[in-house]
């Protein structure tokens, strides 16, 4: 099997604008995607909270994977045909993960508050760092990172179980959506592998949303705020990140995903008027080294590679 490091390290057809890659985006360098992805996804899930006592945990994810998913097959037109088995299992495998980690997700913030949630889900990511690893600094930036998030978290203990089980199961799927995201990225074109795994998310979920919220999901401020939460917290940041996926190797990536939790606490901050701890605010200074630390590695080990 293939590693993540492995599986990640991208083609020139993929990098090249001739590929089709949006310039806009790819202007940005993948640390810059990363990022921007992030600033998107948080901001979009504080709004995810505000709109849950209106459509429950469950239809909010469904509303937020059917919106992106038809966005993104108007937007993409992915071409159906010449691909082989293997894409099709790789994009099917992926819509999975993608759902899974919505769902467990919003689980998770339905019994839990939204910052030891995604201090919790950023685990999975900061666990594959370690696992696709292949230099000794990557440990240090990672453990680095770790404490930061357990600082920012703060009270883990006093969880409730069953919620924050969800946010480690959340965590698990994202670090198996990090590894898929890439290996769809160098099997589609574009966005195309990521519309069509959208889609496929959102027909395993949209059963669930109207069980759980039925006619609910048709009132027109439901349906409008749930299409900017999947504008916020889908379209834009997987694309974005499926963009840096091909040309950032999944260890950086999922050490630069420590900044989740402190981009959490910002969107906290202007949507939930949360306000920082002095705690917190160290816990934010630890991510944020051991984010730049890991992007230093990286940058060194390119130089090094074309050296």
């Amino acid at each position: 099997m293939t590693s993540p490091e492995t599986a990640t390290t991208p083609s020139v057809a993929a990098a090249s604008p001739a590929s089709g890659t949006p310039g806009r985006f790819g202007s940005l360098g993948p640390v810059g995607l990363v990022f921007a992805g992030g600033i998107s996804v948080q901001f979009g899930g504080a709004l995810a909270v505000m709109l849950m006592p209106r459509a429950g945990a469950l239809g909010v994810v469904a509303l937020r994977l059917a919106v992106a998913a038809v966005v993104l097959l108007v937007v993409c037109r992915p071409r159906l045909r010449g691909h082989s088995r293997a894409d099709w299992g790789t994009v099917a495998v992926f819509g999975v993960t993608m759902a899974a980690m919505n769902g467990l997700f919003y689980q998770a913030v339905d019994r839990i508050p939204l910052g030891p949630a995604v201090t919790l889900e950023v685990l999975g990511p900061l666990a594959l760092s370690v696992l696709a690893s292949r230099r000794l600094i990557n440990l240090l930036w990672a453990g680095l990172a770790l404490a930061g998030v357990f600082l920012l978290g703060g009270g883990i203990g006093d969880l409730d179980p069953l919620g924050a089980a969800f946010a480690l199961g959340a965590g698990a799927m994202w670090a198996a959506y990090i590894v898929f995201s890439a290996r769809t990225g160098r099997r589609f074109p574009q966005a195309d592998g990521l519309a069509l795994a959208m889609a496929v998310g959102a027909v395993l979920f949209l059963p669930l949303g109207l069980a759980e919220s039925g006619d609910k999901l048709l009132d027109p401020v439901t349906l409008g705020l749930g299409a900017a939460v999947a504008l916020l917290s889908s379209v834009l940041p997987y694309t974005l990140e499926l963009l840096a996926l091909r040309r950032l190797p999944a260890s950086t990536f999922a050490v630069l995903m420590s900044l989740e939790p402190a981009i959490a606490a910002t969107a906290g901050f202007f949507l939930l008027d949360q306000s920082l701890t002095p705690t917190q605010a160290l816990a934010i200074t630890l991510v944020i080294v051991a984010s730049m630390g890991a992007v230093r590695t990286q940058v060194g080990r390119r130089k090094t590679a074309t050296a």
